[in-house]
């Protein structure tokens, strides 16, 4: 009975609404809310898959070429649903993702995992020096987006001077994120291998994927079987993704909401929620590292790779180039969640209450969100 409730089969049930969309799409002509939701929901066990695929196909490579795969599609699903929002101009939904995928992370993700695990664990350890890295380097990323508002707020220039400024600081943050790949894959790799020495310690065998004690373990399966899955699961990503953006507005409307509003909360916790169920559940098995990995790790990588590479793509499919000037409740919205964070993680430790403290922060953020004129 146990099994039945493990995450993959959770996943599993969710796939219906994949066909759900496109009937309710090309079949029925239906079109705003119903499509935004249904294809909402199918994207989150779509995005499960694709993870479950890379780290499949990580297990195949080896460790330095496998972590490459999960840092590069870790986060493919938001990705690609802002991908098709950039290209249908949507640049406001675009940024409220990134923004809302950072602050989600770090404060709704890694609070309820503080919490749940906290609950069960009265305190829980992590390696301080790697969270402190990556809270860090989200600071660094919180810069990147703090200068191009405040250029705008105080310098009267032309549009394109901004518009440069944030290819350029694009260009150092993907420099910075391809150096924390170095840190992170090659010369400090010792810091993040926290889960594979606790599964050597268990005696578990390369291939192998490690569940909850007393489970049974399974096969990662075949390279190719992995690829498999990762295409097909992309290649529905995008459909829903395309089905979802096209119903952005119609469903803002309908519900009374803001497109600001629906790309911090909704379209950030679509994209993000099978990861986001993943991190929670390690807290609870007490594996703090990977955990804090996942959370810290995600938001790192918005910040640093996802921001600056959808920057270089609107001048390749979106109808115009897309720059860095973030609105100032987004600044101080990602300013105090990366504050917070850097706070938590100094002592590697954690316990239930930070875990609430966290998710005050996200909700206030996000009443505010929600009462911010569209």
């Amino acid at each position: 009975m146990a099994r039945w409730f493990r995450l993959e089969n959770a996943l599993a049930v969710l796939l219906v609404f994949v066909p759900i969309t496109l009937v309710l799409e090309f079949v029925l002509g239906v079109h705003g809310t119903p499509i935004f939701l249904s294809a909402g929901i199918a994207i989150i066990p779509l995005a499960g898959y694709m993870g479950r695929a890379t780290e499949r196909l990580a297990e195949h490579v080896g460790a330095g070429l496998g972590g490459l795969l999960n840092a590069t599609f870790g986060n493919a699903a938001e990705l690609i649903i802002a991908g098709f929002a950039l290209k249908a101009g949507l640049q406001d939904v675009v940024k409220a993702s990134l923004t809302g995928s950072i602050i989600g992370n770090v404060l709704l993700v890694f609070g309820l995992g503080a919490l749940l695990g906290g609950l069960r664990h009265p305190v829980q350890t992590f390696n301080k020096t790697a969270a402190s890295l990556g809270a860090t380097l989200l600071v660094l990323s919180a810069i990147g987006l703090v200068i191009p508002a405040i250029f705008h707020a105080v310098a009267d220039v032309p549009a394109g001077t901004e518009l440069t400024l944030s290819r350029d600081i694009s260009i150092v943050l993907m420099a910075t994120y391809v150096l924390s790949l170095v840190f992170s894959l090659k010369t400090h790799s010792h810091l993040y291998l926290g889960a594979a020495a606790e599964a050597h310690r268990h005696g578990v065998p390369d291939g192998v994927r490690a569940g909850d004690a007393g489970e049974h373990l399974s096969p990662v399966g075949t390279a190719r079987s992995a690829l498999v899955l990762l295409v097909g699961s992309a290649a529905l990503v995008g459909l829903m993704s395309e089905a979802l953006v096209g119903a952005v507005e119609a469903a803002a409307d309908d519900l009374g909401m803001s497109e600001v509003f629906v790309g911090v909360i909704l379209v950030a916790l679509i994209g993000n929620a099978a990861e986001h169920s993943t991190a929670i559940l390690m807290s609870i098995r007490n594996k703090m590292d990977l955990a804090v990995n996942i959370a810290v790790g995600s938001s790192m990588q918005i910040a640093l790779f996802v921001s600056p590479l959808l920057v270089f793509l609107s001048y390749v499919i979106g109808p115009a180039p897309m720059d860095l000037v973030f609105t100032p409740f987004e600044v101080v919205a990602v300013g105090l969640s990366v504050g917070i964070m850097a706070l938590i993680s100094q002592d590697g430790e954690s316990h239930w209450m930070e875990g609430v403290q966290l998710l005050a922060v996200y909700l206030i953020l996000g009443m505010g969100f929600w009462f911010l004129p569209g």
